[in-house]
């Protein structure tokens, strides 16, 4: 294998998304051009005209301020509510907030029906907040000075939360999509526009004028905003307790997504019919003809955690999903109760066609040829599954990346490893990628706490999961 070419001088950051169509506009005016960021090319990596030294890489948003803290990119543009989100758990980190620019205003509100009051809801007991930003959170609501507070971290959607799961989210003001589900602006928690930003040491260090030159010319966004600093609530203090969940109905979640078409399979499969979920549309609650069966559709990455909560008796998600929650939380109280036998991909390290190696320990071996010490990147979207997996193959010196999307383009040049799942491998070969070590075989399944709900709950809940088990025999047959 020929040795990789030399790190270009100036590593560049930009999003995909929305914000990618403005931002790409105002680049190609300021003399920054990168060769097919504008045309939306599924590429990751671009080349900019007339300045060789550069090179653009094209992340989730959320992810930018990781990798420019990281160091492994100089300078960054992304939402500042996701650079405030870093930097208020880790204030000291090395991101330098360089400039706004004017791409739109976002405000991150906290909603909830319409008539909701933070201040009784404070003072009633335990509220409950569903957001992406657990951080921006956490600060709002603690500079509220609410009592007591719980946070659903969620992946994403957390207008879907409020009313039966949370009494408030957090989120990014969508003012159509949020009187589609009911809900209404009751507080602002954050405003910012998109931020350029870069890592301190390589501003102190290195010379980056051929990039940081033209993005500086950029046009200036807003320049106050950031985090809100609300009037404290006058709420007595004292113990809240968070009320116990009674109901009569078993809760039943559904997955959304890629997930929804081999899930509406098992459940026809299963004779359980949904008014609502087809393969190729849901409404938010489906209606189901069994008695005492209540139905939501949920991303399966927040099942095993609301399961785990018990809002929720009986979810369908991934056998992956459930593996990174209880590599995350060994004592969880979630098991898998069946096998759909649907939706089989493999979940494993993935590493590019180039590296010499057959197994992971030669590749260990090939990366740490130089240096004994180097540390190992591992990206994921799993992030708790990818630390369990350093340690239970003995990487050594390693760093966890957590990423949210794009991952195909992480490997070779941001982390060694990524830990992904491929169903056919033709994304992965389109890429250069293929698995050199397999985790396990994911196929989706039905989950629920080890303990059994009493009575009729129980009852149902047993129905359904025989079901859905014969179901997914019938699949191997």
């Amino acid at each position: 294998m020929t040795s990789p070419a030399p790190q270009p001088q100036v590593r560049v950051a930009l999003p995909r998304g929305d914000l990618r169509a403005g931002l790409a506009e105002r680049l190609i005016a300021a003399g920054f051009v990168a060769e097919g960021y504008a045309e939306g090319s599924r590429a990751y990596r671009f080349a900019v005209t007339g300045r060789p030294e550069v090179l653009v890489r094209v992340f989730s948003e959320r992810d930018i301020p990781i990798q420019v803290a990281l160091g492994q990119y100089d300078l960054g543009i992304t939402r500042r509510a996701w650079v405030d989100e870093l930097l208020t758990r880790y204030e000291h980190d090395s991101i330098v907030p360089l400039r706004s620019l004017d791409l739109g205003v976002e405000r991150i509100v906290a909603v909830g029906v319409p008539g909701t009051d933070i201040a009784r809801l404070a003072a009633s007991g335990v509220v409950r907040v569903a957001t992406e930003y657990p951080q921006l959170a956490a600060r709002y609501l603690n500079r509220l000075r609410i009592p007591a507070y719980r946070l659903i971290e969620v992946w994403g959607q957390a207008g879907f939360w409020p009313p039966d799961d949370a009494d408030l989210a957090i989120l990014p003001e969508d003012v159509s999509a949020l009187a589609a589900e009911g809900l209404a602006t009751v507080a602002t928690v954050h405003t910012g526009s998109a931020m350029l930003i870069g890592n301190r040491r390589a501003l102190a260090e290195r010379d980056l004028r051929a990039a940081l030159e033209p993005l500086l010319s950029l046009p200036i966004g807003l320049l106050d905003g950031g985090a809100e600093e609300p009037r404290p609530l006058d709420v007595p203090r004292g113990v809240r307790v968070e009320a116990p969940v009674h109901r009569d109905t078993l809760r039943l979640a559904v997955p959304d997504g890629h997930a929804q078409r081999h899930t509406v399979t098992a459940l026809a499969d299963a004779g359980i019919v949904l008014d609502g979920y087809e393969a190729d549309r849901h409404v938010r609650r489906p209606t189901a003809s069994i008695p005492g069966l209540t139905v939501k559709v949920l991303r399966p990455q927040d099942m095993p955690a609301a399961v785990a909560r018990g809002q929720f008796d009986l979810a369908l998600t991934g056998r992956d999903w459930l593996a990174a929650h209880l590599a995350a939380f060994p004592s969880s109280p979630v098991v898998e109760l069946a096998d759909l036998r649907r939706s089989r991909y493999s979940l494993g390290a993935v590493v590019p066609d180039a590296l010499p190696a057959a197994n992971i320990e030669e590749a260990i071996a090939y990366w740490r040829r130089d240096d004994p010490r180097r540390p190992i990147r591992v990206a994921s979207e799993y992030a708790a599954l990818a630390d369990h997996y350093a340690r239970e193959r003995r990487l050594g010196r390693y760093q966890v990346i957590p990423i949210s999307g794009a991952s195909e383009g992480f490997v070779p040049d941001d982390a060694e490893i990524l830990i992904e799942g491929s169903e056919t491998g033709t994304t992965l070969r389109a890429n250069q990628l293929h698995m050199i070590d397999i985790i396990m075989e994911s196929t989706n399944c039905a989950i629920g706490n080890a303990v059994r709900p009493e009575g009729a709950r129980g009852e149902l809940r047993d129905d359904l999961v025989a079901r859905l088990q014969r179901a997914g025999e019938l699949v191997e047959a």
